[in-house]
């Protein structure tokens, strides 16, 4: 069986150009085969990690084949990876397969849902930044004087570029209470750092609550969080609340999720800003077919600090899209418009004294090639460009940004 397994690992080695598609299926199968008869788990794993190495190397050529990226996702179940298997078995149900295969993936997914146990995240990037503190380059503010605008020239520091570096990582563990409930405990903390410290951040959160597989394609949890902001390496705000997430499957391609939270916000210092904060979002995801996805989202909150002036409700709406093409490489983008509207008198910013009212552009566009990885990683490359236009002067923006960030792939 070893001397099996080296020469299967041996031949899935070799470059792509050097063996034909079928003799790449062949050896895909005869690795899957062979893992499943083993109970050696270290052998297992080699021989899984083979047959991975080889259905990847025919989805790099051509990410429509359906039957290939089945019998990957079938080596990712068998192996643990829950997350990618169930990601390919998704897109394998929006390749149309036959009845009984699809009732099969059904299954599979079923019990990657009640199965799942650890979730572990992490994350490194390089960010780059032509407005780091999303200031306004707007030097000169008008104020009415007896009738008249008069032109006061601000003084404030003018926008600062810039590369950060950005890291982040997380987990989560699900306890089984029983059939259909699950406890859930997890944490996350991601950190930001520039050159000039005034611009670094870091968040740390944590949550702990139930979840509730309440049918064959829904769920629901009820999660208690707390979040620990720092700005410049000082303490700056804390949210403690609770969180509710709903997820119901809508068909065999589409999902769709409602998520429901309040915090009360306090601050170190700026106590004037202390008050609740909710967020509602629905969204959902659409697997158009094997290569391609869509996603969709729309929001609403709202922020009531104790000073009326910064009290204010947004509104939002995201579209994105990726696209697996052939050679290797997948391309996505995204778009997000926000509106956010303040109560109270914003003078001198807005020259009568009437709320302020913000418009948000967010574009992303990111493209990464899955032939080149690193330890199942690939390095995405990102471009992010935002602006916002405001009635108050001095909080109009541009920024553009972009990131360098490892992605894990299959």
């Amino acid at each position: 069986m070893r001397i099996l397994a080296a020469a299967l690992i041996l031949l899935l080695a070799l470059p792509a150009s050097a063996q034909d598609m079928p003799a790449l299926f062949r050896q895909g199968m005869e690795a899957l085969a062979a893992a499943d008869k083993t109970k050696d788990e270290d052998r297992r794993d080699e021989l899984l990690d083979g047959a991975i190495a080889a259905f990847r190397k025919m989805l790099i050529a051509d990410p429509r084949l359906v039957r290939v990226r089945l019998e990957l996702a079938r080596a990712f179940f068998l192996k643990g990876e829950d997350g990618l298997a169930r990601e390919h078995f998704e897109r394998v149900l929006a390749g149309k397969p036959p009845a009984g295969v699809a009732l099969n993936v059904q299954r599979f997914l079923a019990q990657i849902r009640a199965r799942k146990r650890w979730s572990m995240r992490v994350g490194f990037a390089l960010a780059p930044d032509t407005n780091l503190g999303a200031g306004s380059d707007d030097r000169t503010i008008y104020i009415e004087v007896f009738g008249q605008r008069l032109p006061f020239t601000y003084q404030g520091d003018e926008p600062k570029s810039g590369i950060g570096i950005a890291a982040w990582a997380g987990g989560e563990y699900q306890h089984p209470l029983s059939r259909t409930w699950r406890l859930r405990a997890g944490g996350d903390v991601h950190r930001r750092e520039y050159r000039e410290r005034e611009f670094d951040r870091m968040t740390v959160a944590g949550h702990v609550g139930p979840r509730w597989l309440i049918g064959r394609g829904t769920e629901a949890s009820l999660l208690a969080s707390v979040r620990q902001h720092w700005t410049a390496d000082e303490a700056d705000h804390r949210d403690i609340g609770a969180r509710g997430e709903l997820r119901h499957r809508l068909s065999r391609r589409a999902t769709g999720h409602v998520t429901l939270s309040r915090h009360e916000r306090r601050y170190e210092e700026r106590d004037h800003l202390d008050g609740p904060v909710t967020d509602l979002s629905l969204g959902a995801g659409w697997v158009a077919s094997p290569t391609i996805r869509i996603d969709a989202a729309v929001g609403w909150g709202r922020e009531k600090p104790e000073t009326e002036r910064y009290r204010h409700e947004r509104r939002w709406m995201r579209l994105g899209a990726t696209a697996a093409l052939p050679y290797g490489f997948t391309v996505g983008a995204s778009g997000t418009l926000r509106w956010t509207g303040y109560e109270g008198n914003w003078f001198p910013f807005t020259e009568d004294g009437s709320a302020r009212s913000d418009i948000t552009r967010h574009l992303r566009v990111f493209a990464h090639n899955r032939a080149f990885t690193v330890g199942g990683f690939s390095p995405q490359v990102s471009l992010v460009r935002e602006d916002r236009t405001s009635n108050a002067q001095l909080h109009d923006y541009e920024r553009t940004s972009g990131e360098l960030r490892f992605v894990r792939l299959f």
